[in-house]
This record gives structure tokens, C-alpha cells and sequence, in this order.
């Protein structure tokens, strides 16, 4: 393998390639970038055995060929030389590939060329456009209530279907104390979800998040994998699907739904204000934030026996005979941070039942969080210790 290629041409290539793969552990064909020269082109790849990534580069070709090197090493000088052209030349007995920019020459040990497995073809037929910027936020707005634990399955994924009751497609995160879903019309990608949809674990969209632009993509599905190609098809991620069963969410969507619940509307910024105040107060055993209904007046507090108490009312908009429920302050923070409207509403259905919440202006949008049980401490003050 012999070539030329400028620095700016593959740099940003070579960042994705080396963000999916193990940086120091793992086995070594998992930490290897693979260079593959044909067709007057350079296609860089890497995997770290589910996720693929591949990217064709214009580069001047002088000899074909494939070679492996430690995937880190080789992208940590890349990016720290200079722009301008680099040669890139495997010696004869395929030992070592050397780099060489103007004065600045460099060795590195190759890969066994045997480890090599071929990647993952898009499929081209029946594939459709999409929006990046569209599914950088669909992911962003779901991934976070998305179970962290590998172990629960079908909740450590996102659910990416069609609704059964309109023409919407709902992409839903859901981890047993929280649930985000997202409703949006794409009549071609509902057209190529399967029935029951897709599931992505929850570890891959992190990554497919970072790989992904504002620009318009292609996707496509198989049997096995979900794929995603650059419109320009320069550059290739995909990632494997997984197949649980995903919890039919409609039961407690429906509990929210219903006539009779209480209802409370608050000015977003104005309660994430004075949550993160609150969130001062708690502590370890102690995470939530206490609501107090009072007609159309809010109060909210936390106490703690060492760290203090906060108390604080709010003007709000209340109907229904709920009198008290307490939410988990940092997880209420951070879902009323993935709304844009300026007001929001609690749907309550009980002090310890589901609580959905909706916003005007986020009309395909709604969470649904789980209150905390109420336990009323009390603390005594030495007088009181007869």
C-alpha cells in the first residue's frame, strides 16, 4: 500500500474511526484502524465488533492495498501534525507502516492483515432520507430516560415504532421511574420500520449522536443492523439491533389521560429556578422536593436534619383535591430542561401514581415521571428529649 493523502482531507474521518474503539483494553484487532486503498480512493474503518464505521477519502494513489495499525496511535499523530500532504507507504515484508510529512518521518507496527473481516454493506434498495440535526435531538430527548443498566433489555434501548393509533412514528426511552416519547410524521421511514419497530441500546446512540451532522442522512434496515450513510455516502455508521420485548406504554399513557386528574400549570424557567435552590437541601437519602397545594399557590421545600431546610411558593395555575407529592429533585430538573415551552402542566394522577407532563409548545412531546413515596421526618430539638 502507497499513497498521498492531505491531513484536513482524513483528520475528521480519522476522529470518528477512533471514537468507537477501545482505547487501551480490549483485544487488539478491536483497537485497530483499517486502511484500505481501492478504487482511487482510501476507505478508513473501524469497529469495536458493533458498532461500524467506514469512510471514503480522496486520496493519490500509488499502490493498493489494506493494512491495520493501533487505531489511537495512529490518530493522535495524524492530529497533531500539521495541514499538507502526508505519504503513508507499508515496507515490503508488511511490518510497518511509515508515515512521512516533509522532514517529519514515522513508524508504526501493523496489524496482522488476517484479522481483517469484512464490514457491514448499506443496503441500497428501499432506504430514505432524514433529517441529522432532527435525529441528533430525537435522541437527546429521549436517551436520558433510557435504563443505564445493560442488564434490563428492552428498557436499556431506545423504541423506535409506529404508533397504533395515528400515522405518527413514537420514539420512546423508558427506565421504570421515567418515560420520554416523542411523536413525529416521516411517512418513509414508517413505511420501512418492522412491525413492532426497531430497538437501539441505549450505548450506541451516544455514539451515533456524535457521529451524526445537521446534514440530511441515509438510512436503512436489514435484519441484523440499522445503518446510516452521509448523503454524499462518503461516510457509513452503523449499529446492531437488539430484540426485546418493549413494554406496552399505552396502559399508562392512558392513566394520564383520563378525565379527573389533577392538573398544575407553572412557568418552566421559574420552577427550574427554584429547584436547583431546593436541590442545595438534599441529600443522599433525601432527594426529592416536597409540593404544596394551596388553591393556586405552590409551595415547594425540602428539610433535612443536616443540611438545613428551603422553602419556597410559587403562583401557579391548580384544579383537583390533591393536597401533597414529592418528584426527585435533579431528575425534575432535568426533564423540564428538555422542554421549550415557556409553560408546562402536571398531569397528577395520584400522590403516588404516573405524573405526565406536557408543554404548548413541545405539542409531540411528553414525559411521564413516577413521585416519590411521602415518609414524614420529624426531629427534635434537645428540649424535647424528656
Amino acid at each position: 500500500m502507497y499513497l498521498k493523502v492531505f491531513r484536513d482531507d482524513i483528520i475528521e474521518g480519522l476522529q470518528k474511526s477512533a471514537a468507537i474503539i477501545p482505547a487501551k483494553t480490549g483485544a487488539a484487532v478491536l483497537r485497530t484502524i483499517w486502511l484500505k486503498v481501492e478504487n482511487d480512493a482510501l476507505r478508513i474503518m473501524s469497529t469495536d465488533s458493533n458498532l461500524e464505521f467506514c469512510g471514503w477519502y480522496n486520496a493519490e494513489i500509488v499502490e493498493q492495498g489494506l493494512v491495520g495499525v493501533q487505531g489511537r496511535s495512529f490518530y493522535d499523530l495524524i492530529r497533531k501534525l500539521p495541514p499538507g500532504q502526508i505519504t503513508l507507504r507499508v515496507d515490503q515484508d508488511g511490518q510497518q507502516l511509515s508515515i512521512q510529512q516533509n522532514s517529519r518521518k514515522y513508524k508504526l507496527p501493523t496489524n496482522e492483515a488476517s484479522w481483517f473481516t469484512d464490514f457491514s454493506e448499506f443496503p441500497e434498495a428501499g432506504s430514505v432520507f432524514w433529517s441529522g440535526d432532527f435525529l441528533q435531538d430525537l435522541i437527546e430527548r429521549t436517551a436520558y430516560c433510557i435504563s443505564e443498566e445493560d442488564t434490563m433489555e428492552a428498557i436499556a434501548c431506545m423504541n423506535l415504532t409506529s404508533s397504533k393509533t395515528t400515522e405518527h412514528i413514537e420514539a420512546c426511552g423508558l427506565n421504570g421511574h421515567q418515560f420520554a416519547m416523542t411523536r413525529f410524521l416521516q411517512d418513509d421511514l414508517r413505511a420501512l420500520l418492522p412491525d413492532g419497530g426497531v430497538l437501539i441500546q441505549r450505548k450506541f446512540l451516544a455514539e451515533l449522536k456524535k457521529w451524526l451532522s445537521a446534514d440530511e442522512i441515509e438510512m436503512n434496515i436489514d435484519n441484523k443492523r440499522l445503518f446510516f450513510r452521509t448523503a454524499d455516502k462518503k461516510e457509513q455508521f452503523s449499529l446492531p439491533l437488539s430484540f426485546y420485548q418493549y413494554p406496552d406504554y399505552n396502559a399508562f399513557l392512558s392513566k394520564i389521560r383520563e378525565d379527573g386528574v389533577c392538573q398544575l400549570m407553572v412557568d418552566r424557567l421559574e420552577m427550574i429556578d427554584t429547584l436547583e435552590r431546593i436541590m442545595i437541601f438534599n441529600t443522599d437519602n433525601n432527594r426529592c422536593t416536597y409540593f404544596q397545594f394551596a388553591g393556586n399557590e405552590l409551595t415547594l421545600y425540602s428539610q433535612g436534619q443536616d443540611v438545613g431546610t428551603a422553602s419556597e411558593s410559587l403562583e401557579v395555575e391548580f384544579s383537583g383535591d390533591l393536597k401533597k407529592i414529592a418528584f426527585p429533585t435533579r431528575n425534575l430538573v432535568e426533564i423540564l430542561n428538555h422542554f421549550q415551552s415557556d409553560k408546562v402542566t402536571f398531569r397528577l394522577t395520584g400522590a403516588e401514581g404516573p405524573c405526565g407532563i406536557v408543554g404548548a409548545d413541545d405539542s409531540d412531546y411528553q414525559v411521564i415521571i413516577m413521585p416519590m413515596k411521602i415518609v414524614e421526618e420529624t426531629y427534635y430539638s434537645e428540649e424535647d428529649g424528656n
